[in-house]
């Protein structure tokens, strides 16, 4: 009777084992599954466009990425930031030197972003919702001249072995962040000389896995 006991007992340690060997390399498993992987930025491969309208026209240019970090969790975008540098902004529509200098200049001045005094704009994601086929819905905050309004945008994300791309177009009303200048929503009776409150940011994020 006692050695059916001990070789019971025995028998029941020996499951418990099992189980739990086994539940240690479930866990395992997931805990690589969700491991997360960061991705720097790559600022030279990294562009944002932009494109600002007004009744006699449109402008556009280009904005340089200076850094930033976006997470993958589970092959799916977890949270991430990134840094624009706003004293790199330029004009590629206007061909004259002078005339574009011209209009660069202003860009750079307190009747619009202010860059010396605020040489960075920001954007730090605080909700990812997937979609399918590696779209989300991004909600985040951005930052410009010290101001932090939240957006929501579509975006796409891929990721080729350690090169991730993410993709996305943003409108921005520019009276959030006080650029004012020209805006028929501050001013009157100014005619063609209105500039559209609405702007737009084509980006394009190139990351490399860290």
């Amino acid at each position: 009777m006692k050695l059916f006991q001990h070789a019971a007992s025995f028998a029941s340690i020996a499951v418990i084992a099992v189980i739990t060997a086994f539940t240690v390399q479930v866990k395992n498993t997931e805990d690589i599954n969700k491991k997360v992987t960061a991705f720097q930025v790559d600022g030279k491969n990294s562009k944002l466009l932009w494109t600002a309208r007004k009744v006699t026209g449109q402008h556009e240019g280009t904005i340089n990425v200076s850094s930033g970090t976006l997470n993958i969790e589970s092959n799916s975008l977890r949270d991430g930031s990134f840094k624009l540098d706003t004293r790199s902004i330029s004009v590629t529509d206007i061909t004259d030197k002078e005339t574009n200098a011209k209009l660069v200049g202003h860009l750079k001045s307190d009747d619009f972003f202010s860059t010396e005094k605020y040489p960075s704009a920001d954007f730090v994601i605080t909700g990812v919702k997937p979609q399918a086929n590696g779209h989300y819905d991004i909600t985040g905050k951005l930052t410009i001249k010290g101001i932090t309004n939240s957006l929501t945008f579509p975006a796409t994300v891929t990721i080729d072995k350690n090169i991730l791309t993410a993709k996305a177009k943003i409108k921005v009303d520019r009276t959030k962040y006080d650029i004012k200048f020209r805006s028929k929503s501050y001013f009157e009776n100014l005619g063609d000389k209105v500039i559209y409150d609405d702007f737009d940011l084509d980006i394009t994020l190139v990351a490399n896995a860290q």
